[in-house]
């Protein structure tokens, strides 16, 4: 893949420099397309920092038992830190596009790295609760500008291929995810059963990360931000040429636009249904009679789901002028997976638990139209950082409010009630989102 890429990249050089003398606009200086180590190095940057955006997380779930004994948490504690991944992404996550025009997008990723690193080999040795907090909240902070900036770093030095490269981040995040959700107990088994060990083994694959960003933030050419000239290519043109900017455009009135705020609010639903059903959907099939293994197993599943998924989904969504059909599709199996559990919660538990796995990737979707619902690099950063902050800020009362039903109604109809009533907005807000419109467009009006 990082050949084609390569290949592409060089096509790209020859055309550009054959034309540079022609269409260099005022305000800036034709320069040669990135070179192909740099492409390279990008690449691997982006599949290694995706494959941490989320094991701090579902390592921390899969020892939580552990951790609360370690620490002496109490269950509303230990409860409570399980909320506090999005309200760390919406807060630090508003940050990411005012750094990355200071520092650069690749400069922030490779601290967010580091950031993330420190936090997961720090929060096992601390010895108490708060401290516990403080580290994950450093290593929630690298993941928090990361989540945002991914898209913009597509954006900028793929242009050309948003679709592949969000499926092919999205696909490594989702990778990430499900393995240290299902090996994160073994590996502490293997290292003595120490949760502690358990937890900062993952601090290496982080540490890994950081590695590829290096050479492209020291290296000053590659470094520059590159932004579309006015002759930059529509669909079915010529290459993008890429100019050094020297006058920075001024912030977009994201507020004003309407597909911003739809793709917020979709963000948000989405990622309120990914956390309930990362939370709860284990004890909804053990509550119906199935064993914890085999319930294990089903939650597994439905992560394994987005792994290649995820690198479709954002291939065909580029593809079409309107994604509105793949949100209705993926809403769809939602409805269908909600609907089993309801009614035949145990007997049909394999079939839901793939839909609701389909369902989940309106992840990669978000993150598809996010890079497409703006034309430049700075309009990126900025609808990424709306879009996930605004996004996460809806999805932190979700799980809190399932397991609030839940105890107080003793079963699980309530709690799928409302899963199946936030779809429908999700759906309604998701087609809306998906129109074929550019921010810049409507925060200019």
């Amino acid at each position: 893949m990082m050949g084609v890429m390569a290949r592409e990249e060089t096509r790209t050089v020859k055309s550009t420099t054959a034309r540079s003398s022609a269409t260099a606009p005022e305000e800036g200086t034709a320069v040669p397309a990135p070179r192909a180590w740099a492409v390279r190095l990008v690449v691997v940057g982006i599949v290694l920092s995706a494959l941490n955006l989320r094991p701090a997380i579902t390592s921390f779930g899969a020892l939580l038992e552990e951790v609360r004994d370690g620490l002496g948490m109490s269950g509303t504690l230990a409860g409570l830190l399980t909320s506090v991944p999005p309200l760390c992404f919406a807060v630090f996550g508003v940050m990411a596009p005012r750094l990355a025009r200071r520092f650069g997008p690749g400069a922030v990723v490779c601290a967010g790295m580091v950031a993330i690193t420190a936090g997961l080999l720090i929060r096992p040795y601390t010895g108490s609760t708060a401290g516990f907090l403080a580290a994950s909240a450093l290593a929630l902070m690298g993941i928090a500008v990361s989540n945002v900036l991914m898209p913009v770093i597509v954006k900028r030095w793929f242009p050309d291929r948003v679709g592949s490269m969000t499926g092919l981040y999205s696909m490594a995040l989702a990778l990430g995810t499900s393995a240290a959700a299902a090996v994160t107990v073994p590996v502490t088994d293997l290292l003595g059963g120490s949760w502690q060990s358990g937890l900062a083994v993952w601090a290496g694959l982080a540490a890994a990360s950081v590695l590829p960003w290096i050479p492209l933030v020291r290296d000053k050419e590659t470094a520059s931000k590159p932004v579309r000239s006015a002759h930059a290519r529509v669909k079915g043109a010529g290459p993008v040429q890429r100019v050094h900017a020297r006058v920075e455009q001024p912030p977009l009135r994201i507020t004003r636009s309407r597909i911003a705020w739809a793709l917020a609010v979709f963000f948000g639903l989405q990622a309120t249904a990914a956390y309930i059903t990362m939370g709860w959907m284990a004890q909804i099939f053990r509550d119906a009679g199935v064993p914890a293994s085999t319930a294990g197993l089903l939650l597994a599943v439905t992560m394994v789901m987005g792994v290649p998924l995820a690198f479709v989904i954002p291939r065909v969504a580029t593809r079409l002028p309107h994604q509105g059909p793949i949100v209705l599709a993926l809403g769809v199996c939602g409805l269908a997976g909600y609907a089993g559990l309801y009614l035949a919660p145990a007997g049909g538990a394999w079939a839901w638990a793939v839909l609701l796995g389909v369902s989940n990737c309106a992840f990669p979707l978000a993150l598809t139209m996010v890079g497409m619902r703006a034309r430049t690099g700075a309009g990126v950063a900025q609808l990424s950082a709306f879009a996930q902050s605004t996004g996460y800020l809806i999805s932190i009362p979700g799980p809190l409010l399932v397991g609030v039903l839940y105890q107080h109604s003793g079963g699980w109809g309530l709690p799928i009630a409302l899963m199946i009533g936030l779809m429908i907005p999700q759906m309604a807000v998701g087609v809306l989102a998906g129109r074929d419109r550019t921010v810049e467009d409507e925060a200019a009006r």
